[in-house]
């Protein structure tokens, strides 16, 4: 197995995360000009005059940099230990497909049932990464 193979599912991740960042300043500059905020209502974060629809993709960003870290952990490890596995691999892609999932649910029609259930199954790809590595690591 080709052990660079796991940094394809992380470098998804990071472009996915760099493109929601992309709406936190579209979506703010959007909302000044259309006369909803002023830039005094990001002085300390967002005030409680923000829309929605302004503040969401900013907190789709900071999810993105919450639990994924752990992913970027199980990877970097799992390539440095050289235990990346064709499953390894597979899971990764699992859980980035997931974490776009949730944040389109959570950017899109916002349903909280199925964000969590995205959200969810994310998790549940990332424990099974770090278990596959804690038992190629006790071998």
């Amino acid at each position: 197995m080709n052990q660079t193979s796991i940094f394809w599912p992380v470098m998804a991740l990071v472009g996915w995360t760099l493109a929601v960042l992309l709406l936190i300043p579209y979506q703010r500059f959007k909302a000044v000009f259309a006369g909803q905020v002023t830039a005094g209502d990001f002085k300390h974060g967002e005030s409680s005059n923000v829309p929605l629809v302004v503040s969401i993709p900013n907190r789709t960003f900071m999810n993105l940099l919450e639990v994924p870290v752990l992913f970027y952990v199980v990877c970097l490890v799992s390539y440095v230990t050289q235990n990346v596995t064709a499953g390894m691999v597979m899971l990764g892609w699992t859980y980035f497909g997931f974490r776009v999932a949730h944040s389109l649910v959570y950017l899109t029609y916002n349903h909280a049932v199925h964000r969590f259930l995205a959200f969810a199954a994310s998790n549940v790809a990332l424990v099974i990464m770090w278990a596959g590595l804690l038992l190629a690591l006790a071998k």
